[in-house]
């Protein structure tokens, strides 16, 4: 079985929106039902941006993959998009003793490894700041 993309993103974006106490957005910015926050600022969106995949040998159920993200941290300040671009950092590799601090329960996955791919830190536009961080996560299927 091939790792689904959206079944991950969907997972991530709960993981963030925990992690960060604040709204993820799937591609787009977060709506004014999203939760926790709604539309209000710092919120963070999250971006596939693509992945690699290792497809299971004949006879061979799991599949692996390593799947990259953007998380793009939104503020009304330099300070606030700093203040989320580190909340979202601690949830993507933050760890304990057991394991990640925030796990990432994608239904039918296991989550081998997280990592920082890159960090283009504050920009401006037109009065609104953003953090851009990318991520790579490595995943399994799970045997059935």
């Amino acid at each position: 079985m091939a790792v689904s993309g959206r079944v991950l993103s969907l997972a991530v974006q709960a993981m963030l929106g925990t992690a960060t106490g604040r709204s993820c957005g799937y591609g787009t910015a977060p709506t004014a039902s999203s939760l926790p926050t709604g539309a209000a600022t710092p919120y963070s969106v999250l971006y596939p941006v693509g992945s690699t995949s290792d497809g299971p040998p004949f006879g061979d159920a799991s599949a692996d993959a390593r799947v990259v993200y953007q998380v793009t941290s939104v503020a009304v300040t330099a300070e606030q998009a700093e203040w989320m671009a580190d909340k979202v950092r601690a949830g993507m590799v933050a760890r304990t003793a057991l394991g990640y601090t925030y796990p990432i329960a994608a239904t039918g996955y296991a989550v081998m490894s997280r990592e920082l791919d890159k960090e283009e830190g504050v920009t401006v536009a037109s009065g609104v700041y953003s953090y851009v961080q990318r991520f790579a996560i490595e995943v399994t299927t799970l045997s059935s």
